[in-house]
């Protein structure tokens, strides 16, 4: 296969700007992790004309895509999961072609999970599952069952994925694969909101009160990149000055939420700052 798509990447490896190429070929006959080509070239350059090139190939009855990444995308994809496959793609794939071992120590990085990408990605996706979670709430307390239904889902896999960053790992596509072995109890949450025989409305009640423990016991360490910024100073934080922070960049649209449930749960407190205003006060946020 290497030697099939030589021509394809030798052309980009000779090329100044370009870190290092992966080839990662596909395991099963259907693979999401490769969008079921049988091939994935991976090119990581510096410096792009364009974030994200695309283009792909077949040849003796075989498919190739070849994906040339700037490697700024490629680290904000990695930090935050916004490109999940990335991950697998770097981690399992072959490098053939290394400019200055860049390849070989992003692999190294993504194997070791230094403390301060897990801690990001937790609050990543930490907030999301707040705002799945309240939505679902809400739409629960309006009677739209179905819909809420299809919030709880998603819930639940936030929730498996913050419990894969827990214990020191990448949350692959097969999540639930993943979870099954290293915490059966939210497995077991899934599992009764797959198979559970209850009306539809008894069923979520039951799965909010199950997942309300779930979520509060996980409060404090899946909010810890968040509260690790707010440990910065001493003095109360303004919204707008955790808004612009350059650390809360990845996860701005679910700050907010996320401000509110610490405070609910009497993680962080809140400081009223008079205004002009009579009787209305500016909000700031402060560590207990």
């Amino acid at each position: 296969m290497e030697n099939l798509l030589r021509p394809i990447y030798q052309e980009r490896a000779s090329q100044p700007n370009t870190l290092g190429v992966l080839l990662y070929e596909k395991i099963n006959n259907q693979s999401p992790v490769t969008d079921n080509f049988d091939v994935i070239l991976l090119i990581v350059v510096r410096e792009a004309k364009e974030e994200w090139y695309v283009k792909h190939y077949e040849f003796e009855h075989k498919t190739a895509a070849m994906h040339i990444v700037d490697e700024t995308l490629l680290n904000e994809w990695i930090d935050t999961s916004g490109y999940r496959k990335v991950i697998d793609w770097v981690i399992n794939g072959k490098i053939i072609f290394d400019r200055n071992e860049y390849m070989y120590n992003l692999k190294e990085t993504l194997r070791q999970f230094p403390e301060n990408s897990r801690k990001l990605k937790k609050v990543v996706e930490f907030a999301k599952l707040i705002r799945a979670y309240r939505e679902c709430k809400d739409l629960y307390a309006s009677k739209h069952y179905l819909d809420a239904n299809s919030l709880m889902v998603r819930s639940l896999h936030y929730l498996a994925r913050v419990t894969v960053l827990e214990k020191g790992f990448h949350p692959e596509i097969t999540v639930w694969h993943q979870v099954k072995k290293i915490d059966p109890e939210v497995y077991k949450l899934y599992e009764e909101l797959l198979e559970s025989e209850e009306p539809l409305e008894k069923k979520i009640s039951l799965m909010i009160l199950a997942s309300d423990f779930a979520i509060h016991s996980r409060a404090a360490k899946g909010a810890e990149h968040l509260l690790d910024i707010m440990k910065e100073k001493d003095e109360p934080w303004s919204f707008g000055e955790l808004k612009v922070h350059p650390e809360t960049q990845h996860y701005t649209l679910d700050l907010s939420i996320l401000l509110e449930y610490l405070v609910e749960r009497n993680i962080i407190d809140i400081e009223l700052v008079e205004t002009k205003g009579k009787n209305i006060f500016h909000r700031q946020y402060v560590l207990r």
